[in-house]
């Protein structure tokens, strides 16, 4: 029986160059995603207005600070902020954007729409980017078994 064809959410981490943004003074960093993208090979940017390093590496202060346009933005904050991020990465250029789960509201999802951007939204990014046996593990099964993944 041939193998189903990859989901959206799946595509998604088909780019080659991410940014991923977090804001560490109100919220955790997403660096599980940060650093897994790095092992996938991919290049990746961290973008954090609060600090000047994540996992020893220079975090940038927004996307007009970084050496060229990513193809994907990761975005992991505080839900009040979304949407100026969404507007940031589509003044940037960047064409795709996840939203981490719970974190997208109305306005951020009809901004990435009026600008064509691709959205993935409602669940984590570990769940597609950290492969084996983890904490999310267990969802990433229920989702490919309820066919959401």
């Amino acid at each position: 029986m041939p193998s189903a064809l990859p989901s959206e959410r799946e595509k998604f981490w088909t780019a080659t160059s991410y940014a991923v943004v977090g804001n560490s003074s109100k919220h955790k960093f997403p660096k599980l995603t940060y650093t897994a993208l790095k092992k996938a090979g991919k290049t990746v940017w961290p973008i954090d207005p609060s600090t000047g390093t994540i996992e020893n590496d220079k975090a940038y202060p927004d996307f007009t600070y970084l050496p060229s346009v990513p193809q994907a933005v990761v975005l992991e904050l505080p839900k009040d902020e979304t949407a100026s991020w969404v507007q940031k990465a589509a003044d940037a250029g960047i064409k795709k954007v996840w939203m981490h789960q719970m974190t997208d509201t109305p306005e951020a999802l009809a901004i990435a729409r009026e600008h064509g951007m691709e959205v993935c939204s409602g669940t984590c990014a570990v769940m597609y980017n950290v492969p084996g046996f983890s904490g999310h593990a267990p969802h990433r099964w229920i989702m490919k078994l309820t066919k959401k993944f």
